[in-house]
């Protein structure tokens, strides 16, 4: 039997964190590259530090000649992200920084698997919902998420100018009944501009939108704030720690919440199944628990490189299911085409959608007219109940 009353903590980084920075960069280029071409094929990782920008991986457009024209618009991208980030400091400055380019064309031998519709990797991947939250979220990483997204919002509109770029929160949840009921901790750290700020000065700027952010009566007294707990923090991003794509996995995802299979999803194009399985993975076990099928549900499946089939799908619903957990993998199985081709073409995933993923969370977000965040439908609610 699960546990009902514990504390449960999950952290968020800011768009200006160190990895951030590089998921940014590269879900950019992948973008530009499936704008360009909507079957292009995309593996591009960014490394980050003080004055410098390294980008490689794989990519492939339909002629060499395209490719080539293509790379001279790689720096542009990457500064222009860098840009709307926010930084303009010493030691890391959007238009000074050195860029180098080592993209290349992608491997005929991965290629010749994909090319046949098979995953582009071996790998397993979790999808998770639960709704202890409207998204069907788990509530601490979805109101870290929440509050660094604020604070963002409020340093670029000029509200919270003296805020910089770079950012982390934490939220120690506490839950009663298997409900969570208020924060007994919060951790803010946030670089700031001017060096003269106490963190008690910090604090003064962040209080406000934190409670704003948070709901009702779950900040009490005993709440335990840690605003920049070790002092001054201005030097930030890049130049403060390197940063590297694909670090922040479970910032990405639930929050640790659910379990994760390991591979990162930024920078990679949909036939990468660590992305794309992962994507169909949530919207399957959000649609589970929004039919009213279990209050809480993860479903895992697995693939092999070049082989189009999963070879499994596996259900959890943690004692909370209205029906069998075997019941759930043959509907969602019936109701879904778990290819890789068939969760590209079901989700609308070869399209330019990707940047605004690489921060604040690849998950519980609101799907936009444009095709991003597909995944957070729940258009599958009535073929699972029929399924079923």
């Amino acid at each position: 039997m699960s546990r009902k009353n514990y504390l449960f903590t999950s952290e968020s980084v800011s768009e200006g964190h160190p990895d951030k920075v590089c998921d940014r960069i590269s879900d950019a280029i992948l973008d530009a590259f499936i704008g360009e071409e909507e079957m292009a094929r995309v593996a591009c990782e960014t490394f980050a530090t003080t004055d410098r920008v390294v980008i490689g991986g794989e990519v492939g457009l339909s002629t060499p000649e395209k490719l080539d024209e293509f790379m001279g618009r790689v720096e542009g991208i990457a500064r222009e992200c860098v840009r709307d980030i926010g930084y303009e400091q010493d030691g890391f400055h959007y238009a000074n920084f050195e860029l180098q380019n080592y993209l290349h064309a992608q491997s005929a031998h991965i290629a010749q698997g994909v090319d046949k519709d098979g995953a582009g990797d071996q790998g397993i991947m979790f999808g998770y919902a639960v709704d202890e939250t409207s998204e069907l979220m788990p509530a601490p990483i979805q109101y870290s998420h929440a509050i660094l997204r604020n604070l963002a919002h409020a340093r670029k509109s000029g509200e919270a100018s003296v805020l910089g770029p770079d950012s982390k929160s934490q939220l120690s949840v506490k839950y009663e009944d298997g409900k969570p009921i208020g924060v007994t901790s919060i951790v803010l750290s946030t670089q700031h501009l001017d060096e003269n700020m106490s963190s008690a000065d910090v604090r003064d700027v962040v209080e406000p939108y934190i409670l704003k952010t948070l709901p009702d009566g779950w900040v009490t007294p005993q709440t335990e704030w840690h605003v920049n707990p070790t002092g001054k923090f201005v030097i930030g991003g890049p130049d403060g720690d390197a940063g590297l794509t694909g670090r922040k996995i479970i910032v990405d995802t639930y929050g640790g919440a659910a379990p994760h299979g390991g591979g990162a999803f930024s920078g990679k194009d949909p036939t990468k199944v660590d992305r794309s399985a992962a994507y169909a993975a949530r919207y399957l076990a959000k649609n589970v628990v929004a039919a009213g099928l279990a209050k809480r549900c993860t479903i895992q499946v697995s693939y092999a490189i070049g082989v189009a089939k999963p070879l499994s799908i596996y259900c959890d619903t943690y004692g909370t299911g209205e029906v069998s957990e075997a019941a759930i993998e043959k509907a969602v199985s019936q109701a879904f085409d778990l290819t890789p081709r068939g969760i590209i073409e079901h989700l609308q995933l070869r399209r330019p959608i990707y940047q605004r993923t690489a921060a604040y969370g690849h998950f519980g977000r609101a799907p936009t007219d444009d095709g991003g965040f597909s995944w957070e439908k729940t258009d599958l609610v009535d073929a699972l109940k029929r399924a079923v």
